[in-house]
C-alpha cells in the first residue's frame, strides 16, 4: 500500500474536496452505514486539561473544537494518572489493578501489579467481535512487557481481539525514527516499510492518522455492511519534543511572554466557556519566568509542544473527513480523551536549561527533552499537580463525544463525573453486545463502569459506586462531590468538596475528621477488592515479603 496523501496543512475538515483527501483509485464511499454504530476511541498522550481550544487553550485545535461544537463535552471526566494503567482501564472497563497493570509494565509480584494485561479481563475489541464488529488498533499499545520481535506476543493487539494493527508496542518513541514500530504482528521500520511511503518525511503522528484513515477506507470497501471499532492511541504530545519544522514555525514567538500570561488567559477562557466555576481559586503558579536563563529555549519547548498538539488535531480532521467521504460519519460514535494530566517530568536536555551554555533547540529528531514542570502547570490550568498524582491535575481529562445520529445535545457541557471504566460499558451498550462472564476459558471480572449513553440525551448516568484511584501510593476516592486524596504512600489524607473547590485549594480534613474516616474505610474496601492493596510501595498497605511471580498464561 502506498500513501496517497501529500502532507497537508490541514486546519479543518469542512472542506472535503481537496486533492489531499481524495479517495484512492478503486475505493468508493459506502452506500449505507450499518444499523449498529461504528465506534472510534481516540486517546492522546501526556496532555493537560486545558490544552484543547474547546477546553481553554490558545493552541488551535479546530477539528476537535468542531467535534465538541457538534457533540458533547464532559467537564468532569477522569483517567488513572499514568499511561499504562489508563490504557489497561480503558481497554477493559476495569480498574487498572484488576487488569494487573496497577503501575507500569514491570512485574512487581503482586496481583494488581504484574505489568501484563490480565486474561481475567476482556478488551473492548474482544467484547464487540461477537456482536459483529471488525476491530482496528492504531498507535501506542503499552500494556505488556513483551515488546521485542522475538518476544511472547500473547498480549499484542491481534492476540487481544483486534483484526488489524499499526503502531508501537512500547510506550514512547522518536517521532521521526521510531523503534518498536509494528504492523499486525510484524515488526517494521519507517525506512524499510514496504507499504507506507509518505511523500513528506516520516512523522509518527501523521503515520498513525494515515493508517487510521486507511483502515476506514478499506473497511468501507471490503466490509461495508459490518460495523467497526477503532482504538487510536496517539503518542502526541508525549516527550520527546519532536515536530516538523513547518509546524513549529506556526508558533514562533507565541510563548515568549512566559508561563503566567498563557495560564491566566486559559483560566479566563475556561470560565467564559463554562468549564469551571468562576468562584474556584486558580492553583499556584509554578516557575518564575524572570529567573529563566535561556528564555528562547524555554519558549521553544512550548512551541514544539503546541506543534505536536496541532499536528494531532489535523490528523483527527483527516479521519473525520474520511468518515464523511465514506458516508459513515453520522453513525459513528467518536470519543476523544487523554491518558493522564500534563507531564512535569524533567527529561533529556532539560537538565542543561540552567547551564552556562544554552541547550540545543528542541524539535528535531536528535534532541530528546520534555517541556517540564512550569509548562505542565500551564497545561493543567486550573488544577494542582500532574501525571503520576491523583489530585485533579493528574487525573482530569477532556472527553468529547460526537455521534450525530444519537447525541441530541449539540455543543453542550456535561458535568456528571465519568471515568475510563465507563467506556467499555458504553461501547457494549451502544453495540448491543454482551459483556462476558467467561472468555477463552478464563473467568472475567465483572465490569466496573456504567454506560454514558443516558448523558447523550440529558439523562442521569446510572452510577451507584464511588470512583477510585491508586498510583504509586497516590490515592483518592470520589463520592458525589466529596473527594479524599493523598500524595504518596505516606501522605496525609486531604478532603475537598469539589462542587465548591475543584482546584483543591481548601483542605477540609481537619474540620471533618468523621468524613475522612468514613471515606478512608471506603477507599480501603475498594483497594482490597480491586487488588490495589497490598501494594509494592511499603507499609501500611504493602507486604513484608512479596509473593512469587505468577506464570504467564
Amino acid at each position: 500500500m502506498q500513501n496517497h496523501y501529500t502532507r497537508r496543512d490541514f486546519l479543518g475538515w469542512v472542506g472535503l474536496g481537496t486533492a489531499a483527501l481524495a479517495l484512492p483509485r478503486g475505493l468508493h464511499a459506502a452506500t449505507a452505514a450499518p444499523d449498529k454504530p461504528n465506534i472510534i476511541i481516540i486517546l492522546a498522550d501526556d496532555m493537560g486539561f486545558s490544552d484543547l481550544g474547546c477546553y481553554g487553550s490558545e493552541i488551535p485545535t479546530p477539528n476537535l473544537d468542531k467535534l465538541a461544537a457538534d457533540g458533547l463535552r464532559f467537564t468532569q471526566f477522569y483517567n488513572t494518572a499514568r499511561c499504562c494503567p489508563t490504557r489497561a482501564s480503558l481497554l477493559t472497563g476495569l480498574y487498572p489493578h484488576q487488569a494487573a497493570i496497577g503501575h507500569m509494565t514491570q512485574d512487581k509480584g503482586l496481583d494488581g501489579y504484574h505489568g501484563d494485561l490480565s486474561r481475567n479481563a476482556v478488551t473492548i475489541a474482544e467484547a464487540l467481535k461477537p456482536a459483529g464488529y471488525r476491530t482496528y488498533c492504531v498507535g501506542k499499545w503499552h500494556v505488556t512487557p513483551d515488546t521485542s520481535a522475538d518476544s511472547d506476543k500473547h498480549n499484542w493487539p491481534l492476540q487481544r481481539g483486534f483484526t488489524r494493527y499499526y503502531g508501537i508496542i512500547p510506550g514512547a518513541a522518536n517521532y521521526f525514527e521510531p523503534k518498536g514500530l509494528t504492523r499486525d504482528n510484524t515488526p517494521i521500520t519507517a525506512a524499510t516499510d514496504p507499504e507506507y511511503k509518505p511523500q513528506q518525511p516520516f512523522y509518527l503522528t501523521d503515520a498513525f492518522s494515515d493508517h487510521a484513515a486507511r483502515f476506514i477506507r478499506e473497511h468501507a470497501q471490503q466490509q461495508a455492511g459490518q460495523p467497526f471499532f477503532m482504538y487510536l492511541a496517539y503518542t502526541a504530545a508525549h516527550w520527546p519534543l519532536h515536530a516538523p519544522a513547518s509546524e513549529i514555525a506556526r508558533f514562533k514567538g507565541r510563548y515568549a511572554g512566559g508561563y503566567e500570561p498563557i495560564r491566566r488567559a486559559r483560566f479566563e477562557r475556561e470560565k467564559t466557556l463554562g468549564l469551571i466555576n468562576p468562584s474556584w481559586d486558580l492553583s499556584l503558579q509554578e516557575g518564575d519566568w524572570d529567573k529563566v536563563k535561556h528564555k528562547d529555549w524555554e519558549a521553544r519547548c512550548m512551541e514544539v509542544y503546541a506543534a505536536q498538539v496541532s499536528r494531532m488535531d489535523q490528523g483527527v480532521g483527516q479521519i473525520v473527513a474520511t468518515l464523511k467521504q465514506q458516508g459513515l460519519l453520522d453513525n459513528t460514535l467518536i470519543f476523544f480523551l487523554q491518558d493522564n494530566g500534563a507531564c512535569a517530568e524533567e527529561v533529556g536536555v532539560r537538565k542543561q536549561a540552567h547551564a552556562a551554555h544554552a541547550p540545543v533547540m528542541p524539535g528535531a529528531g536528535d534532541v530528546h527533552c520534555s517541556y517540564g514542570l512550569a509548562w505542565a502547570n500551564v497545561s493543567n490550568t486550573p488544577f494542582r499537580y500532574y501525571k503520576h498524582f491523583v489530585h485533579e491535575g493528574g487525573i482530569s481529562t477532556p472527553l468529547i463525544a460526537h455521534w450525530p445520529a444519537r447525541i441530541s445535545r449539540r455543543g453542550e457541557l456535561e458535568a456528571q463525573p465519568g471515568h475510563l471504566i465507563d467506556l467499555m460499558a458504553t461501547c457494549v451498550d451502544v453495540a448491543g453486545a454482551q459483556y462476558p462472564a467467561e472468555f477463552t476459558a478464563h473467568t472475567i471480572h465483572p465490569r466496573e463502569g456504567c454506560s454514558l449513553l443516558p448523558a447523550f440525551s440529558g439523562q442521569p448516568i446510572q452510577r451507584t459506586n464511588a470512583l477510585f484511584w491508586e498510583h504509586e501510593g497516590n490515592r483518592a476516592i470520589r463520592q458525589g462531590s466529596w473527594k479524599l486524596v493523598a500524595k504518596g504512600p505516606e501522605g496525609n489524607w486531604e478532603l475537598y468538596d469539589l462542587a465548591a473547590d475543584r482546584t483543591e485549594m481548601h483542605d477540609l480534613a481537619v474540620k471533618m475528621p468523621e468524613k475522612v474516616k468514613e471515606m478512608t474505610a471506603l477507599w480501603e474496601t475498594f483497594a482490597r477488592r480491586t487488588h490495589a492493596i497490598p501494594w509494592p510501595w511499603g507499609l501500611p498497605y504493602g507486604v513484608a515479603e512479596k509473593p512469587k511471580k505468577r506464570k504467564k498464561h
